[in-house]
């Protein structure tokens, strides 16, 4: 049997796939999938840069060690990505989604779908990731997005990992994730899109805060109540959304916010270490050297529970640290000190 990572000839009946974003996730979604025997494409672009993968057979940048399959390919050329695949991820930061989307508009055929592996609030409006791609294409466009605990290098190295895959369209769905499904790869699938789309926004925002109680040296009963409480506070935001409150104990919720709170792999829960230690979300951001979602993410959540009269103190006092209202310690403080109350509230 010829082997999928090995081979130059692509599975019989497999299209390509190919991934919008060449950043650590983007990167690592590409790999995987050309693993899985698609001939797959890997846009970026920094044509330099792309260029320099392609040679090195390597993300070197945003994700060293993992080698490209023979099946992949990392290009520049975003007219001839679209017009050689079936359907499109599309791995970019959330803030630059909508930009994409105003890229890709003219080159789309008809019936091409896109999945979007954004975790995010669009800032200044606070849309979620498929209200935005219903701004730009209502439904003519088949759309999913697809979260869950997933960090790049275990993906790209190949480790078990599990994903949810969401959409209006159930058989759009089970399409991109039978793609995605095998080598240690699980798939699940869902309908339920604010659920898995909030969950995957708002675990940013609390990973940084236990990143802060983390460096400050508050102790495991802190980060579990942190984790805990946070969970509360994303269940909350979800409910008016029409979030179903499975899918927030499921992959896409509590899974999310356990890996992202807990591992230092995150990129959240570093920039909170950072501000522990007196940083600048500046000096931390740069030191990270990658998008740490939470910071564009935290004030667009906020600004959405406030549209719902929702209460979510530990967004509150990490958009406090961010924009420097607060420092790590006054914001631990202002948690600390809130009053006492039923759990259910």
């Amino acid at each position: 049997m010829t082997d999928p990572q090995t081979s130059l000839q692509p599975r019989s009946g497999l299209h390509p796939v190919s991934v919008i974003g060449a950043g650590s996730f983007g990167t690592a979604l590409a790999i995987h999938l050309a693993r899985r025997g698609a001939s797959a494409l890997l846009w970026g672009r920094d044509g330099e840069r792309i260029a320099a993968m392609q040679a090195a057979r390597e993300n070197a940048q945003y994700l060293p060690g993992c080698a490209f399959p023979l099946l992949l390919e990392a290009t520049a050329d975003l007219s001839r990505t679209v017009a050689e695949s079936e359907d499109l991820l599309i791995a970019t930061p959330s803030h630059a989604l909508r930009q994409t989307l105003d890229a890709l508009a003219p080159l789309l055929r008809p019936g091409q779908g896109l999945v979007a592996a954004c975790k995010g609030l669009e800032p200044g409006s606070g849309r979620l990731v498929h209200e935005v791609i219903a701004d730009r294409f209502g439904t003519a466009v088949p759309m999913a997005v697809l979260s869950g605990p997933t960090f790049a290098k275990e993906l790209g190295i190949g480790l078990p990992t599990a994903v949810t895959i969401a959409s209006p369209d159930r058989d759009f769905a089970e399409k991109i994730a039978m793609r995605l499904h095998g080598g240690g790869f699980r798939a699940y699938w869902t309908q339920d899109l604010p659920g898995v789309e909030i969950g995957g926004a708002a675990k940013n925002v609390m990973a940084i805060a236990v990143g802060i109680a983390d460096g400050l040296q508050l102790g495991a009963n802190t980060r579990a109540a942190l984790i805990t409480r946070g969970m509360a506070e994303i269940m909350r935001l979800a409910e008016p959304l029409g979030a179903r409150a499975e899918t927030l104990m499921g992959l896409a919720g509590m899974g999310d916010l356990v890996l992202t709170c807990t591992d230092n792999q995150s990129r959240n829960r570093r920039l909170g270490l950072l501000l522990a230690q007196g940083k600048s979300v500046a000096d931390a951001s740069h030191e990270i050297r990658q998008v740490v979602e939470g910071v564009k993410a935290a004030p667009e959540v906020l600004r959405l529970a406030r549209r719902h009269g929702i209460e979510m103190p530990i967004t509150e006092a990490v958009s406090a640290v961010l924009d420097g209202r607060m420092s790590p310690v006054e914001a631990v403080r202002a948690l600390a000190t809130r009053p006492a109350k039923a759990e259910a509230g």
